[in-house]
């Protein structure tokens, strides 16, 4: 028996990468993005949940994709996430 739908996020590698297509798509505003420019779409666009977009952006940081400011309000892609679109 299934009881559940497969959620499209719970992999953590298809969460970060969604985040990124989102940051990618975003014009940044003084070469940064507000995090609700991702966590709104992502959330109730996109249908993840919040654990899947909090564990995405983790992912994202940890790879080295892109930086969060410590004030946690705004993202910078570094090259290494930039170059994932170029």
């Amino acid at each position: 028996m299934k009881y559940a739908d497969a959620r499209p996020y719970a992999d953590l590698e298809k969460a970060a990468r969604k985040i990124l297509e989102i940051e990618n798509a975003v014009e940044p505003v003084q070469g940064r993005i507000h995090i609700e420019k991702l966590n709104e779409p992502f959330l109730f666009r996109d249908g993840g949940s919040p654990a899947e977009y909090g564990a995405g952006l983790k992912l994202a940081i940890d790879r080295g994709w892109f930086t969060l400011h410590e004030s946690g309000t705004f993202v910078t892609f570094t090259p290494a996430g930039a170059e994932l679109f170029a």
